[in-house]
C-alpha cells in the first residue's frame, strides 16, 4: 500500500504594512497597533504520519536555520500534541524561501503553517480554544498567521480585528542580505510611544489603502536602520522606482516593500533592483486580497 502524500501548507510573508508601537507592559512586552497583510510568496511546510516528531530544511535558506530541535516549528509541533495527547509523531519538512530573520514573519509564519499542517494530519478541531491560546504563547506573530487573513492587530498580537475586505497590491519585497535583532531594534527606539491608527475599516481599492497608509509609520524603521544602515539604501532604491506609490520597512526589519501602482511597475522595478544589487533578496510579489 502506498503512503499517503504529505500534506501541505503555505507559510506565506507576513507584511506589517504600519506598526505604531503604542506602550509597553510591566512584564516587558511592547504593545503594537500594525496593519498585517500577506503575500503570495513564502516558505512552505510539509507533513507527513511519522512515529516520532522529525523535522528536515530544504531550500535557499535553509543552511540558515537553527539546528530543528530548537526551531519554533519543533515547539510548535510538540506542544500542540502534548495539549491533545497526540501520541503519534509527524515528518515536517519545511522549504526555506525566505530570508532568515527578515521581519516578514518567516519563524511565525512557519510555526504557523505547522499548526494548520498538523491539525489537519492529527483530524483536531480548528475551532479548539486551546489553539488560539497555544498561537499566542509562540510569539506574538503566530496567532495573525494562523489566521493568514489581512488584520489590524493590537496589544501583544492578541486583539485580531480581521479585515472582510482588502485589495490586491503588486509589491516588491527586498531584503538587503542583514540580519536584525528584534530585541535590538526595540532597545534602540526612542522618544514617546504612538497612538492606534484608526484604520478605516474594509478598504476596497489600493488608492484608499496608500491614502490612509500615508497617515502611518513604522516605528522600527529609524531605530532598525541605525541597527543596520543598509535598511536605508533600501528604502532609498525603493524610491527611485517608476510607478512607486509608498516604501516603507516591514516588522523589525530589514525587509522592506514598495508598493507599485501596477504588477508590470512592480516585476520592472524587481528586475531592475535585481540587476543593480545582485547580492539582494529581491522579489516581485502581491498583497493576497480578502
Amino acid at each position: 500500500m502506498a503512503a499517503e502524500p504529505p500534506l501541505r501548507e503555505p507559510a506565506p510573508a507576513k507584511i506589517n504594512l504600519y506598526l505604531h508601537v503604542t506602550g509597553k507592559r510591566p512584564d516587558g512586552y511592547h504593545l503594537l497597533d500594525s496593519l498585517v497583510v500577506f503575500a503570495n510568496t513564502g516558505d512552505r511546510l510539509e507533513a507527513a504520519s511519522a512515529d516520532t516528531m522529525t523535522l528536515d530544511y530544504l531550500g535557499p535558506f535553509a543552511d540558515d536555520l537553527p539546528e530543528p530541535e530548537s526551531n519554533l516549528v519543533m515547539r510548535a509541533a510538540r506542544e500542540l500534541a502534548q495539549h491533545f495527547g497526540i501520541t503519534r509523531g509527524a515528518h515536517l519538512t519545511l522549504f526555506k524561501n525566505l530570508p532568515v530573520a527578515s521581519g516578514i514573519g518567516g519563524g511565525s509564519a512557519d510555526a504557523a503553517a505547522a499548526l494548520r499542517a498538523l491539525i489537519r494530519l492529527w483530524h483536531l478541531d480548528p475551532e479548539d480554544g486551546r489553539i488560539g491560546k497555544l498561537a499566542l504563547s509562540l510569539g506574538a506573530d503566530v496567532p495573525v498567521c494562523l489566521m493568514t487573513r489581512p488584520a489590524v492587530i493590537r496589544g501583544i498580537g492578541e486583539d485580531l480585528q480581521l479585515l472582510t475586505s482588502f485589495p490586491e497590491l503588486p509589491l516588491v519585497l527586498i531584503n538587503p542580505g542583514t540580519a536584525v535583532s528584534t530585541p535590538a531594534v526595540f532597545k534602540a527606539r526612542s522618544g514617546n510611544f504612538s497612538t492606534a491608527f484608526d484604520w478605516p475599516g474594509d478598504v476596497p481599492d489600493p488608492d484608499g489603502v496608500v491614502d490612509a497608509l500615508a497617515q502611518t509609520g513604522n516605528d522600527l524603521q529609524a531605530p532598525a536602520i541605525s541597527q543596520a544602515p543598509a535598511i536605508g539604501s533600501v528604502l532609498e532604491v525603493l524610491g527611485e522606482q517608476r510607478g512607486i506609490r509608498l516604501q516603507r520597512m516591514s516588522g523589525s526589519g530589514a525587509t522592506c516593500f514598495g508598493i507599485f501602482e501596477s504588477e508590470e511597475a512592480a516585476h520592472a522595478a524587481a528586475h531592475e533592483i535585481t540587476a543593480l544589487h545582485p547580492d539582494w533578496w529581491v522579489q516581485a510579489a502581491s498583497v493576497y486580497s480578502a
